[in-house]
């Protein structure tokens, strides 16, 4: 949000005129004014229980401050809202992250393969702001925590607000593919994909992922298997989301990349394997040259007058200073 004039020469003329008001002001109370001396010749001259010329002063503040929002307001003060059209249809794509106790392992640069999924499917939402995201994850079950939405503050609270383990100890995979294929049904974009990002093999849910993949492979949306993790022993760190316990030590990664390799192959997609930070941030940006989407965008704008709150202000300052001056303080000044 942006603001502006739609007449700023006569706010330009307030500012210039502005000094010589003053001016003049002084100059009037200077030849109109008259000093009489009260009190007896020869005595004590009578002293005012105010400062007369200070309250005059901030009369003459507010009066000056009035006709100066008179000015701003017939220059005509407005609030530009700028907001972008997307002019042709972006893709819909589906993450189904992986969030068992082993997407902890801490192998992915001194980071857990959960955290480093995680920043790099937020990361890839903001840099293509024309597609839909939708967000999907798995354990023992599976559940479409958020379908395919151009809604980034959504998918991003949404992301922050994952616990591994929420979803169990297991790997559904065919659930989680399962899931993102019911809700890519009716999609009428094109592109349409589904990014698998897991560190296992199916090992519960009661959907095969192959008929799950060959599913997605139907409705013609591609199929993305990101195999997350190296084999070995591997650190691991999380803190269980049921019983609060911060769960350490030292998890034996049996990396079954080839079951993953199958399983994209079922689907007619591409299997990646990531076993460093550096490889899953290589596999994000394979996946987004190959599935580009057009960007054309406009951009529209919407203006919203202030005169009208600034005018007001303005003419409640003038005709309160005034009432003040002649009515309560008249007597005086």
């Amino acid at each position: 949000m942006n603001f502006g004039f739609e007449r700023p020469v006569i706010l330009l003329l307030g500012i210039l005129t502005a000094p010589v008001a003053v001016i003049l002001s002084r100059y009037y109370r200077d030849i109109s004014g008259m000093d009489v001396p009260l009190g007896p010749p020869g005595g004590i001259a009578f002293k005012s229980p105010v400062n007369l010329d200070l309250i005059v002063n901030i009369f003459r503040v507010f009066n000056i401050a009035g006709i100066g929002l008179l000015f701003a307001a017939a220059a005509g003060p407005v609030s530009v809202y700028t907001w972008t059209v997307w002019l042709d249809r972006g893709a819909d794509i589906v993450f189904v992250l992986d969030i068992s106790p082993s997407m902890a392992a801490l192998d992915m640069n001194g980071r857990s393969r959960f955290d480093a999924a995680r920043n790099l499917i937020r990361d890839f939402s903001l840099s293509r702001p024309m597609d839909a995201i939708g967000l999907a994850v798995l354990g023992s079950d599976a559940a479409m925590l958020l379908p395919p939405t151009l809604d980034r503050d959504s998918l991003i609270s949404r992301l922050e607000k994952l616990r591994i383990g929420e979803m169990g100890d297991g790997s559904a995979l065919g659930m989680g593919l399962a899931a993102a294929a019911l809700h890519l049904k009716n999609s009428e974009a094109s592109p349409r994909a589904v990014v698998l990002i897991t560190d296992g093999e199916n090992n519960a849910g009661s959907v095969h992922p192959h008929t799950a993949a060959a599913a997605l492979r139907g409705l013609g949306a591609s199929l993305w298997i990101i195999g997350v993790g190296s084999s070995g022993e591997v650190p691991i760190n999380y803190t269980d989301p049921f019983t609060n316990i911060r769960r350490t030590g030292t998890f034996d990664s049996r990396f079954d990349a080839e079951s993953l390799r199958n399983l994209s192959e079922a689907g007619g997609g591409v299997y990646i394997s990531a076993p460093s930070g550096e490889a899953l941030s290589a596999a994000f940006s394979r996946f987004d040259e190959a599935e580009k989407t057009s960007r054309r965008s406009a951009s529209q704008s919407r203006l919203q007058s202030l005169a009208p709150p600034l005018l007001f202000i303005s003419l409640l300052i003038i005709v309160i200073s005034r009432f003040i001056r002649m009515y309560i303080l008249g007597a005086l000044i």
